[in-house]
This record gives C-alpha cells, structure tokens and sequence, in this order.
C-alpha cells in the first residue's frame, strides 16, 4: 500500500507536515519578508505550532492539507504549498472549494520551485478534490499573482478580508473529454 499524500518532483519530496518540521516552519513565518503580504508581521513560535497543528489537522479531517516542502539533494526545508478550508468569513464566499495557498523561503525565490511545488499538488488535486480551487492574495504580491496565471488562476472578485484589500483567484480544471 502506497501513502498518496507524499510527492515527489524533479526536484523536490513533500509531505504533510511532522514534529520534525517544526523548526522550518517556525523560521519561515518568522520571516518578515514571507509574512509581508500574508499577515504583514512574523509570527511567533506559538503561532507557528498552531500552524503546524491546523495543517496536520487537515490532513486528518478532509484528506488533504499544506505539504512542507525539502529540497532533494539534503532534505533542506524550503517551504510550505497545499489547500485548506479556513472557514474564511468572506465575500463572496469561497463556497467549499479548497484554498490553496503556498510559502517559500526567500532564498529560494526566483528557481521555479513554488511553481514546481504547487503544480504537483494541482496535479495531486486533479482527481481529489473536484473541479474548483481558490486562492486568495494581497494585490501588492505581484509575485505570487504571477504564480497564480501561470498554474492557471484567474481573478474573479476583489474584496477585502480583516480590512485590507485582496484578490480572489480560482482555477475551474475542465472535465476529463468522454472516451
């Protein structure tokens, strides 16, 4: 029997997250650069186990949730990608579709690998769960809308959530063409 929740890519092994994760994550949110658009301020060692918790948890209730995300070569923690369901007090509603969302080291940024990242776990999603995913970003994280267009996001509303304004995204994947 295979865990289907573990991937892998040319470059990279994910997995839902563990207690020996715990470290990476807690650096990562600690980065002022990462929290810019998400939060706006690093998160505390306290609110990094809360994250590591509610992401092991999603795993648990819905069968799916965020992979951490390691370098091949050397296991190096690099970053976080995957979906949740926030239960986001929102307008419009997200309507039950998985958020996906993702966060990566700065000093991996510009290497393709959010992209590579996130592309397995759209792939991964493909047959999980349903046809609709969403996201969610700060209009200013120029970055991570780019990202978005090119795994095959598109704008369908602008809002605001906790008072600062956002761009809501969604991917349709069509259905699979009758044999």
């Amino acid at each position: 029997m295979t865990d289907d929740r573990h991937l892998q890519t040319p470059r990279l092994v994910m997995s839902p997250p563990g207690l020996e994760d715990f470290a990476g994550i807690a650096r990562l949110w600690a980065d002022a650069q990462v929290t810019r658009f998400i939060g706006g301020k690093p998160l505390s060692r306290e609110d990094c186990w809360s994250r590591l918790l509610r992401a092991r948890g999603h795993w648990d209730l819905f069968g799916y949730g965020y992979w951490t995300v390691r370098l091949k070569p050397g296991g190096r923690f690099v970053g976080e990608v995957g979906f949740g369901d926030f239960q986001r007090m929102i307008e419009p509603p997200f309507a039950g579709a998985p958020e996906m969302g993702w966060a990566f080291d700065p000093g991996v940024h510009g290497q393709g690998l959010a992209r590579e990242a996130a592309q397995a776990a759209i792939d991964w999603a493909a047959a999980r769960l349903g046809a609709r995913l969403v996201c969610l970003i700060d209009p200013a994280n120029i970055p991570s809308l780019r990202l978005a267009a090119k795994l095959g996001f598109a704008e369908y509303a602008r809002t605001s959530y906790r008072g600062d304004p956002v761009v809501l995204l969604e991917r349709i994947t069509p259905p699979d063409p009758a044999p």
